[in-house]
């Protein structure tokens, strides 16, 4: 099983990126964040020609999260506990071949002094109870998306400069360890402890031509997850296509 997992900033400006990608790469999931594309508009039938189901969670011009997948899913659930149906699409989850799988977008947070990093926070340790109230462990649980987080010094391109910023707070990376310590590992990590492996550049200021990017999208593993975990790939190239995402697709192989 192949599971992947894609902010692509705007699926309807994006639509045929993604749609070659998945003719190449043909991952049996993938987790889409930020569609921006309410339900009614959502292009399912081109998905539907190349094998997947969709299942979505969108709203106009804002945020908006959808799983793909070509096989069987079951217990589709929208949003975090105790969440309302009119509150951001942030999160939607359900079960494939026996795994439990989250697609998450993390709120940006905006800046350490903006009421919206608090609200960054809670929004981690909601999704954190989520799993509690929902999830075991001991069970096979993938949660993946765009956290909006760079979890370590070698996943900035400037730790000095970006120290203390958005995307790279101690609050941040608290909120992403009691995350984590419901029992999940940074699948990546399992198979590649080399720096400089980001899945995020700025449009600005030529920050891809010069790899000044931050990982940020990744896959988090239970155990069991992490045990059958095989490779993990970042396709980087996407994000050198002609009108990209500002993100790319993160790949992660089980057995």
């Amino acid at each position: 099983m192949r599971i992947a997992t894609w902010n692509v900033n705007s699926l309807r400006a994006r639509h045929g990126l993604v749609l070659d990608w998945l003719k190449r790469e043909a991952p049996d999931v993938l987790c889409m964040q930020e569609t921006k594309v309410p339900d009614p508009d959502f292009p399912i039938e081109p998905f539907q020609a190349l094998g997947y189901s969709v299942a979505m969670a969108g709203q106009k011009t804002y945020n908006g999260v959808a799983i793909l997948s070509r096989l069987p899913t079951s217990d589709v659930r929208i949003g975090l506990l105790g969440e309302q149906a009119a509150d951001d699409k942030r999160a939607i989850s359900l079960q494939v071949s026996g795994v439990r799988v989250y697609c998450v977008y993390v709120p940006n947070g905006k800046s350490v002094d903006s009421p919206s990093f608090v609200s960054k926070l809670g929004w981690l340790d909601r999704l954190r109870a989520t799993l509690d109230a929902e999830a075991s462990p001991d069970d096979p649980v993938v949660v993946c998306g765009d956290f909006n987080i760079a979890p370590e010094a070698r996943d900035v391109h400037d730790p000095v400069a970006l120290a203390g910023q958005i995307h790279f707070h101690p609050e941040e990376h608290r909120a992403l360890e009691r995350l984590k310590a419901f029992g999940l590992r940074d699948a990546l990590r399992l198979h590649d402890e080399l720096p400089q492996n980001y899945t995020w550049w700025d449009y600005r200021a030529g920050a891809y031509r010069r790899n000044k990017g931050l990982r940020i999208d990744y896959l988090l593993l239970s155990e069991p997850m992490a045990l059958r975990c095989r490779a993990v790939t970042t396709h980087a190239e996407e994000r050198a296509r002609e009108q990209p995402s500002d993100h790319v697709p993160v790949v992660a192989t089980f057995e």
